[in-house]
């Protein structure tokens, strides 16, 4: 591994080219990929996976929505495709890429299958972190590793066939064979990571709890609601609320700061953003840091894992989910954003 410089702070880092597909290929030669789930993460790694030439199957609960996008994506019934039980067991690594609420509920079927060598892997550290509610707790002579790309399923094929590819953590948490570290790197690059830095099981679920909950969605979402409702409130026009809070965000500054940096994206700005930004950047980071502080707590005492796995459990979760994301939908804030997207020019194009 690399030691790669990040604002003064080294850290371990593999990059493509000191470990290139063609040695992920002989690390990984003689395995069977055993991808379980095919949700959000499975069908992109999966297909990245076979696209790169390594020995893939998936394993989906039939019938599923989940199974016949499979099918469609191209994999073959009795070939490449199969019920869970059966890809645990012809699997020597099983990528466990259920959802957090699947995998408590389907371990018992997977763990049976878990024989001395094979290798299980997460892209997320949240069953094992949380494994005294979760129950999962993998034999000792098995390797356990991770490999969590810094992104949605759909982004990790979208860059994939872009020839880019996303930046994934990767942690090894338990290495019973001696290859754990190599098995790791080999999948990380197979699924088409841009670069992979080192990380623990535990750091990875607590950085992207907070995170989801956090600057990625929960927070950018609470504070555009915000400022679209005080927008509202003091008169201004729907159109003018959205495009001022989110449209201009998304469409041009975000991917700024994304190239270039936000340092970049203050220097070439209006002299009154500027000024402005900077002004009132410090009351805004004063105002979030206590919520921060309490977010993290609740992640690191269990408290959000044990909230997740109760509430994801329940029966009647998705149809609860629908009504939730349909209130969203419905609001004015994002009946306005539809309405701006297919105004977009090249919508009419």
């Amino acid at each position: 591994m690399a030691k790669i410089d990040f604002g003064g702070v080294r850290e371990n880092v593999v990059t493509r080219e000191e470990f290139p597909l063609k040695k992920a290929r002989s690390v990984l030669k003689g395995e069977v990929i055993a991808v379980i789930g095919y949700g959000v993460q499975g069908p992109a790694q999966a297909m990245n996976l076979r696209d790169n030439g390594f020995n893939v199957i998936v394993g989906q609960r039939e019938p599923s929505s989940s199974w016949n996008k499979a099918v469609d994506d191209g994999w073959k019934f009795g070939k490449d495709l199969f019920d869970v039980e059966e890809a645990a067991k012809r699997g020597t690594i099983i990528c466990y890429l259920l959802s957090d609420a699947g995998q408590i509920a389907v371990w018992p079927s997977v763990k049976k299958h878990l024989n001395r060598g094979k290798a299980l892997y997460f892209s997320h550290g949240f069953g094992i972190t949380f494994s005294k509610e979760t129950k999962i707790i993998p034999p000792k002579d098995v390797d356990v590793v991770l490999v969590a790309p810094k992104g949605a399923g759909r982004s990790v094929r979208k860059l994939f066939l872009e020839g880019k590819g996303i930046n994934s953590s990767f942690a090894v948490y338990q290495d019973a064979t001696g290859k754990a570290s190599d098995r790791v790197k080999a999948m990380g690059v197979g699924i088409g990571s841009g670069y992979l830095f080192e990380t623990t099981f535990k750091k990875e679920v607590y950085s992207d709890l907070t995170g989801e909950r956090g600057v990625l969605m929960g927070a950018i979402a609470g504070i555009m609601e915000a400022q679209y409702e005080l927008f509202r409130k003091h008169g201004h026009s729907p159109s003018e609320a959205f495009n001022e809070t989110v449209e201009e965000a998304t469409q041009s500054l975000i991917p700024l700061i994304s190239q270039n940096g936000m340092d970049w994206m203050y220097a070439n700005c209006s002299t009154t953003a500027q000024r402005g930004a900077l002004d009132w950047k410090g009351q805004f980071k004063k105002a979030a840091r206590p919520v921060f502080e309490k977010l993290y707590k609740s992640v690191a005492n269990g408290s959000e894992a044990r909230r997740v796995i109760k509430k994801n459990s329940q029966r009647n979760y998705k149809e609860q989910l629908t009504k939730e994301l349909t209130r969203m939908k419905n609001s004015e804030m994002w009946r306005t954003g539809a309405k701006v997207r297919e105004l977009r020019p090249e919508k009419s194009r």
